[in-house]
């Protein structure tokens, strides 16, 4: 695997083998990811890899999500049914990051969730992870974009 960086334009551009899977516009902060693999060190498993609706592979809880606001942190624009953020259920002693895992977020009721919005959801965590162990009713997880955290979620 080879991953090229390349920055053109006040904008920073991430290829793996050739194809693009992420840009992020640096005067604004703000960035896409083209491919639903998560890129990040701690991630082992692609969504890519799973066909996921009616999977025996995921599953599904009810949570509900409160989204940071904007001068808070949190993001700028709202996200649509289908975002997969990077979900974090512990930090180690010095706070880091211990792992984070894939999950998409599913609404039907409105387009978007807004910064600053709380809502009602459904989460889906593929199994092939090591996560069973933290989902319980009333468990408190962390909504991550990188390492900014921009909302945070319980199961309900």
């Amino acid at each position: 695997m080879r991953i090229f960086k390349k920055i053109e334009n006040n904008e920073l551009y991430l290829y793996m083998d050739g194809k693009l899977i992420y840009k992020r516009w640096l005067d604004t902060g703000q960035s896409k990811v083209f491919d639903v693999m998560a890129y990040d060190k701690y991630t082992l498993t692609s969504f890519r890899d799973w066909e996921y609706e009616g999977s025996r592979e995921l599953i599904s809880i009810k949570a509900k999500l409160a989204m940071k606001k904007s001068e808070d942190g949190g993001r700028i624009t709202g996200f649509t049914s289908g975002y997969r953020p990077n979900h974090v259920f512990e930090y180690k002693d010095n706070g880091h990051l211990l792992m984070t895992f894939i999950g998409d977020i599913i609404f039907e009721d409105q387009n978007t969730i807004e910064p600053g919005e709380t809502k009602e959801v459904i989460v889906r965590f593929l199994l092939e992870q090591p996560i069973e162990k933290y989902l319980d009713k009333g468990r408190r997880w962390w909504i991550h974009e990188r390492a900014r955290v921009v909302g945070e979620a319980v199961i309900i």
